[in-house]
This record gives structure tokens, C-alpha cells and sequence, in this order.
């Protein structure tokens, strides 16, 4: 969250200066107001130099000699530790303004993952503020060194657009914060596996909605995260703490690719554990491929089984009418069957284009 319309002061004397002042007024020396105070010289000539900190027991002894009272010590010096806070602050982000440059800036911007601001120095700041990170560094020790593999334990460094990927897979962290699922179970989440299968099937507008809300009953949760430039990815599978993450874009818009890939992540949860993160339609150091094509198998298995698709292709050519009927008997859309026969290269893919649905889901964020 952005506050707006607070006031930083451009700069804050330190309190020694005033110290020097009221030691003038009073015509005493350093020397003396060490003695009375009860503190070592060199530790009040430090502090008229602006090389030491006035504490709180100091500021209660100073307040009996110079008759000031203590919290007007503390909170002068509270401030001026504030202003070099904040100016060390401003050199971070001016250090990371060219590790700013490399995201997808105007794409975050727009799609309301960062507030509209002027200068780059904010847009920086605001894009630490996302990933909730104090520096540059602190970010690349997450997702380039895995300084923190129980969080996430593939780095990006080898990937072609880390920058991208990372503010997407941070988007869908944010989404997943959101939500609150049942304690995760594995024999719910296979239970409810056949009732998703018949929201595919039929295609409701709240199709995701509902999807959602069933996942959150067995304590999966489901996010989808509209593509940025820079990171083409269908989706993720990953868990968070114990509780499995399924991050889905729907970038090509069209059904039965979008509940491939969600199947396909389920197959990731189900079979291979929680030790990994999948990234699909991506290369990366990590990857198994032999997990990959078990994740594939499964999704297939479930939008169409071997033998479906063997009694579909016994009886090609199929009109239309054919394909719906073979729908409906299997409990899966048509558009499921289009597309294996087009990817599989038994129709032209001109052919059943009408019985794809769009997958819109994606509204801007305000």
C-alpha cells in the first residue's frame, strides 16, 4: 500500500548542533558539561561533533543540566536518525534503477500491480515496495542465489527474462495471500477432480469462480495471472508454506488449453510433491522434463482418456454433431476433442474452430 501526502524534511540537524548551542548560552564547556552529566568527555565532544547518538539515559541528564526536557533530546535525535535513514535510502534507490529498467515497467503499470507514478526513482521504490524487498540485492538473493529454497528454490538467473517471470510468480504470491483455503487434502483434492471435470465440460461463464471455490474446499488455491510481456508462461504449480499453489494466465484465450494447463499443474501437485517449482512454457536450469511429460500425461488422461480418443478416431471423419455427441458421452467439451484431433493432426486446423469458448478473465485492477 502507497501513503500518500507524508512530509520528509530535506534535511535534519543533528542534535549535537543544538547541544552546542544551549552549552553556549549557558557558557559552560565541553569539559564541564561532562563532569555534571556524569559522561566521558570524549563521548560529549562526539556527539557536538555529529559522530555519536544522544541515548535515552543521556537525554534524562542532559535535561537536569540544561533544564531541556529529555523527550525534546530523544525526539530530536529520532529525526535526524529518520533523515539518514531516508537519504541512505535514496542511494538504494538510485543503485537500483537500472535493475528497475529491466522489468516490464508500463505492463505493471497498466495492469495495476503498480501505482501510476512520475519519476523513476518512484516507480523503483514502488517496484521494491511489490516484491516486498529493501534492496536490489535482497532480490536477487531470493531469486537468483535461493537464499531461501523452502520459499523458492529455483533460480532465474539462467532464464531469459528473470525480471518478467519474477514480477509474475510475485503477482500470484500477492493473489494467493488474498484467499482463504481448508487445510490442504490430497484425497478431497482427487475427489473434487471429477466435479472440475464437469465444469470443463460444461463451460459455465463463472467457470472460474467456481473452480476457485471448489480448490479452496480441499485447501488448493487457484490464481489466475494475466501474462506480461517478457513472461510467456501458461501456468505454475508451486506451494507455499503447505498449501499448493496453482498459477494459471489463460494467454491464449481459448478453453481447452486453459484447462490443459490446469490439469497439467495438478498433475504436478498430485505426483511430484512439494520439493519443486513448475514453470510451464518456459526453460530453466531446473527443469525436469521427465516430470514435465508425467504432468502431461496426466491432464491429457483427464480432458480425454486413451481409449476416448481411440473410439473418436475410429469414427472419423466426424461431423460437428459427432464431436458434441462424443462430448457429452466422455463428460468433456467439444473444444477438448477439436484440439487433440487438430494437434494430433487428423482435422486441418481450420476445422471446429467455432467450438472453442474464450477464456476472458482478466479485469484491470483498481
Amino acid at each position: 500500500m502507497t501513503i500518500q501526502n507524508q512530509y520528509f524534511p530535506q534535511s535534519r540537524p543533528h542534535p549535537g548542533e543544538t547541544l552546542e548551542e544551549k552549552l553556549e548560552e549557558m557558557e559552560m564547556g565541553p569539559k564541564e558539561f561532562a563532569l555534571r552529566t556524569g559522561k566521558p568527555e570524549k563521548t560529549i565532544i562526539a556527539i557536538l561533533k555529529g559522530e555519536s547518538s544522544i541515548t535515552p539515559d543521556m537525554a534524562v541528564q542532559f535535561e537536569n543540566v540544561t533544564k531541556i526536557p529529555a523527550n525534546f533530546w530523544m525526539n530530536h535525535q529520532r529525526s535526524y536518525d529518520e533523515y539518514i535513514a531516508r537519504e541512505k535510502r535514496k542511494t538504494v534507490i538510485q543503485e537500483a534503477i537500472s535493475w528497475a529498467r529491466q522489468f516490464p515497467m508500463t505492463d505493471l503499470i497498466n495492469k495495476g500491480w503498480l501505482p501510476k507514478v512520475n519519476s523513476i526513482e518512484e516507480k523503483t521504490m514502488e517496484l521494491l515496495n511489490f516484491f516486498g524487498f529493501a534492496s536490489q540485492t535482497a532480490w536477487e538473493q531470493y531469486y537468483f542465489n535461493q537464499q531461501l529454497k523452502v520459499a523458492f528454490r529455483i533460480s532465474l538467473a539462467q532464464t531469459k527474462e528473470p525480471y518478467a517471470i519474477s514480477a509474475w510468480l510475485r503477482k500470484g504470491e500477492l493473489q494467493a495471500a488474498d484467499l482463504v483455503a481448508n487445510d490442504y487434502s490430497e484425497k478431497k483434492f482427487k475427489e473434487i477432480l471429477p466435479q472440475i471435470k464437469s465444469i470443463m465440460a460444461y463451460h459455465p461463464n463463472n467457470f472460474f469462480n467456481q473452480l476457485q471455490d471448489l480448490c479452496l474446499k480441499a485447501g488448493v488455491k487457484v490464481v489466475h495471472t494475466p501474462s506480461i510481456n517478457k513472461a510467456p508462461i501458461n501456468g505454475s504449480a508451486r506451494w507455499i508454506n503447505d498449501t499448493p499453489l496453482i498459477q494459471l494466465t489463460g494467454r491464449y484465450k481459448r478453453n481447452d488449453i486453459f484447462w490443459f494447463s490446469f490439469f497439467h499443474e495438478v498433475g504436478h501437485i498430485l505426483l511430484h510433491g512439494k520439493k519443486d517449482i513448475f514453470l510451464e512454457n518456459l526453460d530453466y536450469s531446473d527443469k525436469d522434463f521427465e516430470k514435465e511429460e508425467e504432468a502431461n500425461e496426466f491432464a491429457a488422461k483427464w480432458l480425454l482418456s486413451g481409449n476416448e480418443e481411440a473410439e473418436i478416431l475410429d469414427a472419423a471423419p466426424l461431423s460437428i454433431t459427432q464431436i458434441r455427441n462424443f462430448a457429452r458421452k466422455f463428460n468433456t467439451h467439444p473444444a477438448v476433442i477439436v484440439g487433440r484431433l487438430q494437434h494430433k493432426k487428423r482435422i486441418h486446423y481450420s476445422v471446429g474452430n467455432q467450438l472453442f469458448e474464450p477464456v476472458e478473465l482478466y479485469v484491470k485492477e483498481k
